[in-house]
């Protein structure tokens, strides 16, 4: 899935405009454009793995930024790994069957985790498991429900489950362009084999490659690039 470490452009989209939140909050969203302009942008510059967001449908459970998701499906040809509003495995196969490369499942995978097993016997590591924490603890239902589960405890259950990889994003410092934290990714890094995807915090290359050294295997990053603080290609030359 990522051979190399790499880092992984955030589109998350809201009434059809690119946004990014603090902390997952609604209401503290600056906008960035078009959807399809900024994968195109982020492809352009060289990444091979987009990572899409339909906020609304994380919110409100319905995957309202469908035609820009399409529309980045047929202008893109890097792997995409999509998610916010999947709740179903038919919504699943039915985004996977269109091109989505991976689907990242949040509430829906907490709620049952059978989904994650149903899924991937039928596209075998497709699903990113992704375990959003706060104070240590899994939030659901775009970051506004605790759940009261260990991150790093959930991770090694999806793994047994069949999940491809797990998305970790430390809401503690999502979105705030003040740094990463490192233990609770590498807790979580080294409790499963699987690949694990970290987010949420990196504002300069040395966060990058911090992560980099948790045993993380990707990155995903959405302020700091959104906003220049460093380039894509930037990070590439700090990794090498």
């Amino acid at each position: 899935m990522f051979p190399t470490f790499a880092v992984v452009p955030a589109v998350d989209m809201q009434n059809g405009e690119v946004v990014q939140l603090v902390q997952g909050e609604k209401g503290t969203e600056t906008t960035y454009g078009d959807p399809v302009e900024a994968a195109e942008q982020w492809i352009a510059q060289g990444a091979e793995t987009l990572h899409l967001v339909d906020l609304d449908g994380a919110f409100d459970g319905e995957r309202k930024n469908a035609d820009a998701v399409d529309a980045i499906l047929n202008a893109a040809d890097v792997n995409v790994q999509l998610g916010g509003g999947i709740r179903t495995a038919e919504d699943a196969f039915s985004l996977l069957s269109r091109g989505v490369d991976r689907v990242i499942l949040g509430t829906a995978a907490i709620e049952n985790p059978d989904i994650v097993a149903e899924i991937s016997e039928e596209y075998p590591g497709s699903v990113m498991v992704s375990l959003d924490a706060k104070d240590g603890e899994v939030l659901v239902s775009g970051w506004t429900e605790s759940t009261g589960l260990d991150p790093a405890e959930a991770a090694r259950k999806y793994e047994e489950l069949g999940a491809g990889a797990i998305l970790f994003t430390d809401v503690d410092v999502e979105g705030q362009m003040d740094g990463v934290q490192t233990d609770p990714v590498r807790r979580v890094a080294e409790a499963v084999e699987i690949p694990v995807v970290a987010s949420g915090g990196v504002t300069t290359v040395e966060d990058v490659v911090t992560l980099r050294e948790t045993g993380a295997a990707a990155v995903v990053v959405g302020s700091a690039l959104y906003q220049g603080a460093f380039t894509l290609a930037d990070a590439r030359d700090a990794l090498d």
